[in-house]
């Protein structure tokens, strides 16, 4: 006949049967978070070689060639007869874009009589505002004042870039040019204005443009780093084609 168990003895081995399944469920729990995090650093590794891979990459962007020349959805400045094309590819919030927007400016006042210049939209998942400045200016470009709301927005730029509210800001500036309010707010936000950003987005896609201002001219991307390397550039270019 088996000896009986003593009250100390069942209460030991009960004691010890919870101690195994405890360190057991430890275990468990540890490996699972291994593996878990395992995972996310193999993601995270995988992510940050990839970007790494994108910004060290000497030849991403460079040669590019315009995807879609100019068309009647276009909106141009200058001499539409031209053979001379620039294309700019922007970012309403872009303070690259900003610093810019001066030199572009000058640079149709005193040479777009020889070219011709065409704006597309290009705005960045960043910049929070790019698109709804974007279907402002296109609101404002079906009331004939496109380049004066896209003056306004760029001159204006560290005002509404931060604020939640950026639409108020864009229908105080119709309100300035004069814009028939109800339409403005209409067109701001009508799917017509939010296909012709989309569809210069995806032409700058096409055209391998990743970062903004990218300029094309006559097809061809250019970088330039002062406004006199602008000129020099615009002004070899046409007179290539006269």
């Amino acid at each position: 006949m088996d000896e009986e168990l003593t009250p100390k003895e069942v209460y030991d081995l009960r004691k010890e049967g919870e101690r195994k399944v405890g360190d057991n469920l430890k275990k468990k729990k540890q490996t699972t978070r291994f593996v878990k995090w395992f995972f996310v650093l193999v993601l995270l590794g995988g992510s940050v070689w990839g970007l790494t891979k994108l910004s060290t990459n000497p030849s991403d962007g460079q040669g590019a060639i315009l995807a879609d020349t100019v068309s009647a959805s276009d909106w141009v400045k200058g001499n539409k007869d031209s053979k001379t094309l620039l294309v700019e590819y922007s970012d309403l919030q872009c303070p690259a874009c900003r610093a810019y927007y001066p030199m572009v400016k000058k640079l149709i006042e005193e040479q777009g009589k020889d070219f011709q210049f065409a704006y597309r939209h290009f705005p960045l998942g960043q910049h929070k505002n790019a698109k709804k400045a974007a279907y402002a200016m296109e609101a404002a470009g079906r009331q004939g004042k496109l380049w004066e709301m896209h003056d306004m927005i760029f001159d204006g730029q560290d005002t509404w870039a931060p604020v939640g509210d950026a639409e108020n800001i864009f229908a105080k500036y119709a309100e300035s040019l004069s814009l028939n309010k109800e339409k403005f707010n209409q067109d701001s936000n009508s799917q017509k204005a939010k296909d012709k950003v989309e569809n210069d987005y995806n032409s700058g896609v096409r055209s391998r443009v990743n970062s903004t201002p990218t300029f094309f001219l006559n097809g061809k991307k250019i970088q330039p780093r002062s406004y006199d390397e602008f000129v020099n550039l615009v002004k070899e270019e046409i007179a290539k084609n006269q």
